[in-house]
């Protein structure tokens, strides 16, 4: 197995940890908090570096198993909801409401649901090959 696909698994499966101990944390605790905000931004940049690992790898084998498709739409919209996420959960603790900090769990677990999709679309389609 090539070098760089293996970092790409590694960095998007922390990713999706450093994503699931964000949501899911901030579910247990009821309340955004900074840990949280954090732990977003960690999973962000683990997935961003991951995603281009992959492309990567596709450009060099000429397309090959990870482009286009599914697999492309999903994990591009995927990075995008986990920017959106990312800096309102920056604005919402920033700005301190105590009303949309109770409000954002529900977003951060549409974004976390979206964001499995292409994690295992991936997962699947790495099985196949």
């Amino acid at each position: 197995m090539n070098g760089l696909l293996i970092f790409a698994i590694v960095t998007i499966t922390a990713a999706l940890i450093f994503y699931t101990i964000g949501v899911f944390g901030e579910k247990k605790e009821g309340s955004l908090k900074k840990k949280h905000v954090i732990i977003f931004w960690i999973g962000l940049l683990c997935d961003t570096i991951g995603t281009t690992s992959m492309s990567i790898i596709a450009k060099e084998s000429n397309g090959g198993i990870f482009t286009g498709g599914l697999h492309g739409i999903t994990g591009a919209l995927a990075i995008i909801l986990m920017l959106i996420h990312a800096v309102w959960a920056t604005f919402v603790l920033y700005k301190g409401n105590e009303e949309k900090k109770l409000f954002f769990h529900k977003f951060s677990m549409i974004v976390w649901l979206i964001w499995l999709i292409p994690y295992f679309i991936g997962v699947f389609i790495g099985m196949s090959h």
